[in-house]
């Protein structure tokens, strides 16, 4: 099968009148999760440090909006600067199956394409689905471990194509120019994970660069440029170039059966993913049993084994981390912060508890095991075991089979709600928030996205 002509073809037809209606409200809620995200983002110093570098090179007093920023940008560097932002708290949205986060990648350049192409709500919306359909299938199709396996961050890579679908569905390319901007943004796929051997900031650069490079195909496409037809399944394509396990064939399998915005998942704590099911467990049973930190004598956390090397190996270096990024993939330091405050919040990721003695010292009692009994499910589903010792022998154990925030296990529009006002509080105002808040509530009924880009930048 020629994949690459199969994406486009259902790509295309992805039509907001023929969305189910559960399809258009989740768009909305992973879209109002994504703002959040960036805005609070926007105050990381990766991002800032992003935002320098683009000020020098982009003079112009008009442009698209910088979510959370007092500056503006042509479409292109906004795209870059958002999803700098948005990925730069662990707390974006995240697909299971395919262990990438979609929304950094294909919102950054959804907004950039919509300002371009002064786009509706509708459009906006059909094409954030059509974006998280490729990102998604083609992670499920590159097999998520064979892909970490040879270095490369799924987001980054997938990303890529995803967002020159966004965007070329949004800028209203046809099939031709389409297909030319995936070919193109196949040859700018790229995003090492070396950025885990010191805390660097490039794992927040993989999904602006994507947001960037997936509207630069486009619009390169839309002018004639050209891009090879077999991007995904030639020869020296995206799948046998990046995977030494591809599965072609799951690449259209029940497409929009369902669709993939409804297998996406949202982080209520601040860090890797592989993190997220085992920090549940740890509140789950220090809550449910009235424990105190000072009763914990160990910590034994299963991990699975595709994030084994992000979250708890070297056990020495995780045990120790030295910036904010390695804490972020720190297994210990999450569960040593979960049974300190009860939380694993943006707050709890801070300098001040990386260097604390106590929570130090309660990464220490911290140990990482794997469990082929976990295994079976995945990548369908992302399970943790977790079991705390106290000083008195006592052992309590928790089993999560989905984490929250998973599709079966939701956040409901209220918590995102609540997630989004408490990102943003430092950005804008309450009732800014609610401002923004209303109109993603009813953004199929924006004929532009003026309005929504007016509310964006810093209300504070």
């Amino acid at each position: 099968m020629n994949e690459t002509d199969e994406l486009i073809r259902e790509c295309l037809a992805i039509d907001y009148r023929n969305l189910p209606a559960e399809v258009v409200d989740r768009a909305k809620y992973l879209l109002l999760d994504y703002l959040g995200v960036a805005a609070r983002g926007a105050l990381s110093d990766s991002a800032a440090a992003a935002r320098k570098m683009v000020a020098k090179l982009d003079t112009a007093t008009e442009g698209a909006v910088v979510i959370g920023a007092r500056q503006k940008a042509r479409p292109p560097y906004a795209a870059l600067l958002n999803g700098i932002a948005a990925h730069s708290i662990e707390l974006d949205d995240v697909v299971n199956e395919a262990s990438l986060h979609p929304g950094v990648t294909v919102m950054s350049a959804a907004l950039a394409a919509g300002h371009m192409a002064n786009c509706s709500g509708r459009e906006l919306i059909a094409g954030i689905v059509a974006g998280y359909e490729v990102a998604i299938r083609l992670g499920i199709g590159l097999d998520p471990a064979a892909h970490y396996a040879r270095g490369f961050h799924p987001t980054a890579t997938c990303g890529t194509l995803g967002s020159a679908v966004t965007a070329a569905k949004i800028l209203a390319l046809n099939a031709v120019e389409m297909k030319n901007a995936l070919g193109i943004s196949g040859s700018q796929a790229g995003g090492l994970m070396e950025f885990l051997s010191d805390g660097a900031y490039t794992k927040r650069l993989h999904a602006g660069w994507a947001a960037h490079s997936g509207l630069l195909a486009a619009l390169l496409a839309r002018e004639g440029f050209t891009g090879p037809g077999s991007v995904i399944e030639g020869k020296f394509g995206f799948l046998k170039s990046y995977s030494d396990k591809p599965h072609p064939d799951r690449i259209l399998a029940d497409w929009g059966n369902p669709y993939q915005v409804l297998k996406t998942s949202i982080k209520p704590h601040s860090c890797c993913r592989y993190k997220q099911g085992p920090i549940d467990g740890v509140l789950a049973i220090m809550r449910e049993n009235r424990l105190a930190a000072a009763d914990i004598g160990s910590v034994e956390l299963t991990v699975l084994k595709a994030g084994f090397a992000l979250v708890a190996e070297p056990p020495v270096r995780k045990q120790n981390p030295q910036s904010i990024v390695d804490a972020q993939f720190s297994m210990p330091f999450g569960a040593a912060v979960a049974i300190l405050f009860g939380k694993a919040t943006l707050d709890e990721y801070s300098q001040k508890n990386l260097d604390s003695p106590e929570v130090r010292k309660m990464m220490q009692r911290v140990r990482c095991v794997a469990d082929p009994e976990l295994e079976k499910e995945f990548p369908r589903k992302w399970p943790a075991r977790v079991k705390l010792t106290t000083n008195r022998g006592q052992v309590f154990s928790a089993y999560i089979e989905y984490p929250k925030g998973d599709p079966e296990n939701p956040l409901t529009w209220q918590e995102l709600i609540a997630k989004f006002r408490e990102l943003v509080r430092p950005v804008y105002a309450a009732d800014h928030s609610s401002k923004i808040i209303g109109m993603i509530r009813s953004i199929e009924d924006a004929d532009t996205l003026q309005p929504l880009s007016e509310l964006l930048p810093a209300g504070k």
